[in-house]
C-alpha cells in the first residue's frame, strides 16, 4: 500500500465532503442568517456531534482499531470476526440506552450545555425539540465509525471517507426544498441530521459484507477483546477530544454573550475544520491502522519512521494552510456565507474567530497525528494526563480572553490549547522513546517556513480591500478567491520546488 496514494485518496474524499458542507453551509446562512433559530440548531446539533467525535471517531475508534489489528495481525480469522461481532452487539446495545436516555433528558442536557438559553423561553424550547430530533445521530454515526474502524484496518480507506458526504447532501436537499415545509423551518436542518446518519450507516454495510466482516449478534460480555477495548475506551475520551470539550465549554461561555455568538464560532469552526479535517483527520486515519501493525509486529523501527513521516506530511501542508486561512480570512467568509441574511457585522465577526481559530490550526493537526503515536501501543495514560492539563489551561485562557475579545477570545483559547496539547504530546512521545526525529528536520523547516513566508504576503497584496468581498456578488467572489487559492498554491509549491523538495521525497509504502 502506498500510503501517499492512500493519503491523496482520502483527502480528495474529505475534500469533497468540506466543499460540500461550504454548500450546505452556504444554504445555512442564507436561508436562517445568524441568529435565534440558527443558535438553537448548531447548539442541538454539536451535542450529537460533540458525542460523535468524543465517542465515535474519538475514544472507540482509538480503542477498538489497535485491539482490531492486534487481532488481525496475530489471531485467526474467525477470532477477528468474533472480536467484531461481539463488539458491534456490546456498542449497539449501549447506543439505543444512550439515544433513549438523551431525548428524555434533553431539557437538562440543553440547560447544562447553553444555561444563557434559559433567560429566553421560545429559544430554550427550539433547542429542546431540536436536540431530541437529532440526538439518535450518535447512534447512527458511532455505528459508522465501527464500520470504518473495521474497512480502514482492512486498508480500505475511500468508502469511510466518501461516507460523510452524504449527511452534508442530506443537509443541502432539506435546507433548499422542505425548510419551507417545517414551522418553524429550523426543523427540517434537525431532521436532515437524523436521515443523513441513517444514509452514512447504509452505505457501509455492503463493504463490510464483502469483506465478511458484517457484524453478527453475538452477545458476549466476557470476551476478553470487548474487556480490552471498554478498559481503553473511558480513559481515551479525552486524549485527542480535548479541543472538542472546549468546544462544548466555549458553548456555554457564548450562549452569555450577545446573539449571533454561537453561529459566529461556528461558522468559523467550520472552515476551520475544512484543513483540519482533509489534512488531519486524513494522516490520523492512516497512521493509526498502520502504526498498530507495526506495534504488533514488533517494528519498532518502522514505527518511529511512520510517525516521521507524518509529522512531516503534516507540517508541509497544515503550516501553508493556517497561513492561507488567517490572510484570506475574509475574503473566504464573503464568499462563502455573506449573502442573504448573513449580513456584513457577521462577516467581520466570524473573522475574528476564524483569525483566532488558525493561529492553533496546525496545533489541531498535529494532535490527530501524535495521539496516535500512543493509542496504536494501547497507551492512553499519557494522553489522557495531557489532555486533562490541556482542558484546564484552556478553561484559564477562556476567562483570561472572553472578556477583552468576547467570542473570539473563546477561540483564541481553543486555539492555544491545541498547541500546547500538541507541544506535551511530542515532548513525551520522544521523552518516552517511541519517537526520535529523522535526519533533515532543521532544512525542511527551514524551506517550509520561507516558503509560507513568500506566499503570505502574496495572498495579502493580492487580495485587495476588504469593501469589494462585501460588496461584490457571488459571480465576482468565487473567481476570485479561486485564483487567490491557485496563486497562494503556485507560490508556496513554487519556492518549494526551488528548494528541491519533490513530491517522490514522501513516499512510503505499507503492508495493507
Amino acid at each position: 500500500m502506498n500510503l501517499l496514494r492512500a493519503l491523496a485518496t482520502v483527502s480528495s474524499m474529505t475534500f469533497l465532503s468540506r466543499v460540500l458542507g461550504y454548500v450546505r453551509d452556504f444554504f445555512i446562512a442564507r436561508m436562517f442568517g445568524a441568529g435565534l433559530a440558527t443558535d438553537a440548531f448548531f447548539v442541538a446539533f454539536r451535542i450529537p456531534n460533540l458525542l460523535r467525535r468524543l465517542f465515535a471517531e474519538g475514544a472507540f475508534s482509538q480503542a477498538f482499531v489497535p485491539i482490531l489489528a492486534e487481532y488481525r495481525n496475530r489471531q485467526s480469522p474467525e477470532d477477528t470476526r468474533t472480536l467484531v461481532d461481539c463488539v458491534a452487539t456490546v456498542l449497539g446495545i449501549a447506543l439505543v440506552v444512550a439515544a433513549a436516555l438523551g431525548i428524555a433528558a434533553a431539557p437538562f442536557i440543553v440547560y447544562v450545555s447553553a444555561p444563557g438559553f434559559a433567560a429566553d423561553p421560545g429559544k430554550f424550547e427550539l433547542t429542546v425539540s431540536l436536540l431530541r430530533i437529532t440526538f439518535p445521530y450518535i447512534a447512527f454515526i458511532s455505528l459508522v465509525a465501527l464500520a470504518a474502524g473495521v474497512l480502514n484496518t482492512w486498508s480500505k480507506f475511500s468508502v469511510p471517507a466518501f461516507t460523510p458526504v452524504l449527511l452534508n447532501v442530506s443537509f443541502i436537499v432539506a435546507a433548499a426544498f422542505f425548510a419551507e415545509r417545517f414551522e418553524p423551518p429550523v426543523l427540517a436542518l434537525a431532521w436532515a441530521v437524523f436521515v443523513g446518519g441513517a444514509l452514512q450507516l447504509a452505505l457501509q454495510l455492503p463493504f463490510l459484507a464483502r469483506i465478511g466482516m458484517l457484524p453478527r449478534w453475538r452477545l458476549n460480555l466476557k470476551h476478553p477483546g470487548v474487556a480490552r477495548v471498554l478498559k481503553l475506551m473511558a480513559p481515551a475520551l479525552f486524549g485527542v477530544s480535548v479541543s472538542q470539550i472546549s468546544l462544548l465549554i466555549n458553548t456555554i461561555f457564548a450562549s452569555f454573550l450577545v446573539s449571533g455568538s454561537v453561529s459566529w464560532l461556528y461558522y468559523a469552526d467550520r472552515l476551520m475544520e475544512f484543513p483540519a479535517g482533509v489534512l488531519g483527520v486524513a494522516v490520523g486515519t492512516i497512521l493509526l491502522p498502520s502504526l498498530s501493525r507495526h506495534f504488533a509486529s514488533g517494528a519498532a523501527g518502522e514505527y518511529g519512521k511512520l510517525l516521521d513521516w507524518g509529522l512531516r506530511v503534516t507540517l508541509l501542508l497544515a503550516v501553508p494552510a493556517a497561513a492561507a486561512l488567517a490572510v484570506l480570512a475574509l475574503p473566504l467568509i464573503a464568499t462563502l456565507f455573506h449573502y442573504g441574511r448573513f449580513s456584513a457585522e457577521d462577516a467581520w465577526m466570524t473573522r475574528q474567530a476564524l483569525v483566532a481559530y488558525s493561529l492553533g490550526l496546525v496545533g489541531m493537526i498535529l494532535v490527530k497525528i501524535l495521539a496516535p503515536g500512543f493509542y496504536a501501543r494501547q497507551n492512553v495514560v499519557t494522553p489522557v494526563k495531557i489532555g486533562l492539563f490541556t482542558l484546564a489551561a484552556t478553561q484559564v485562557m477562556n476567562l483570561a480572553f472572553i472578556v477583552p475579545f468576547r467570542h473570539a477570545g473563546l477561540a483564541l483559547a481553543i486555539a492555544l490549547g491545541a498547541c500546547l496539547n500538541a507541544a506535551l504530546l511530542y515532548r513525551f512521545l520522544r521523552k518516552q522513546g517511541i519517537y526520535a526525529p529523522q535526519p533533515g528536520w532543521p532544512v525542511f523547516v527551514a524551506k517550509v517556513t520561507g516558503a509560507v513566508a513568500a506566499m503570505a504576503a502574496a495572498l495579502h497584496y493580492a487580495m485587495g480591500p476588504a469593501a469589494w468581498w462585501l460588496g461584490a456578488n457571488w459571480q465576482q467572489k468565487v473567481p476570485a478567491v479561486a485564483g487567490l487559492v491557485l496563486l497562494g498554491a503556485a507560490v508556496y509549491l513554487g519556492l518549494l520546488y526551488a528548494f528541491g523538495l519533490r513530491g517522490g521525497d514522501f513516499a512510503r509504502r505499507e503492508a495493507s
